[in-house]
Parts: C-alpha cells; sequence; structure tokens
C-alpha cells in the first residue's frame, strides 16, 4: 500500500528535524566523529508511529548508540514535538532501528566483483 500524501509530508519533516536532533545531541554527549544519519522515517496510516532508520558511521558504535537513543526516546520526542508544535497536531510514537542496507548493498557488489568467493572461503555462508 502507498504512502498518502499526509504520511510523505510528515515523514520528511520528522526526517529534517531527527537530523538536527541526534547530531547535536552526538555533539554534546562528546561523540566526536560520529556520524549519524536518519536514512528513513515511514508513519504509518492513523499516524501514530514512526518507524526511523538510521544509519551511523563507524558501523561499530551503531548498537550502542541506537540502544542509548532508544532509552532518550522520551526527550527525543519532546524536542521533536517542540520543534514542529506548528505543523503537527499530535508527535507520533518514535521507533528506531539501523539501517544496515548500506552493508547489504556492500556485500552484493563485493560478491559480484569476486572479493567473496564461498567456494574458497566456507565462513561467508552462514
Amino acid at each position: 500500500m502507498e504512502e498518502s500524501q499526509r504520511q510523505k509530508k510528515i515523514a520528511s519533516v520528522l526526517q529534517r528535524d531527527l537530523v538536527d536532533v541526534l547530531q547535536r545531541a552526538a555533539t554534546q554527549g562528546g561523540l566526536q566523529g560520529v556520524l549519524i544519519s536518519v536514512t528513513k522515517v515511514k508513519v504509518t496510516v492513523d499516524l501514530s508511529v514512526a518507524k526511523v532508520y538510521l544509519s551511523i558511521f563507524p558501523n561499530q558504535k551503531a548498537p550502542e548508540l541506537v540502544e542509548g537513543i532508544k532509552a532518550n526516546t522520551p526527550a527525543i520526542r519532546h524536542e521533536l514535538a517542540q520543534r514542529t508544535k506548528n505543523q503537527l497536531r499530535r508527535m507520533p510514537t518514535l521507533e528506531f532501528f539501523i539501517d544496515d542496507s548500506l552493508e547489504y548493498i556492500d556485500g552484493i557488489e563485493r560478491s559480484l566483483k569476486g572479493l567473496d568467493n564461498p567456494i574458497d572461503n566456507p565462513d561467508l555462508l552462514d
């Protein structure tokens, strides 16, 4: 089912503001050299839940950062509500996920180029 215009608009507003909030929080938290980008925001049909997909560089810190973000979801939601109070009537509940599509694409490219050969290295077959 395709997203409505309203869902797309709310997703873009949330995505734009979330990037700013998360990057500023990471910088203030002393995480220098960490890049957090919001790759996609999907809002449910009833506009009550927003699924936020994050791409974090370097990848090693991604799981612990996402756990920290999940722990601070109420504060993030409150700041977003303050920023978007003139645009949104109700702030959707935020759910955060790691977007691993770039690693997946990189793995496919490596396989196609012959760099990862499962015959030579059987450990690649998980």
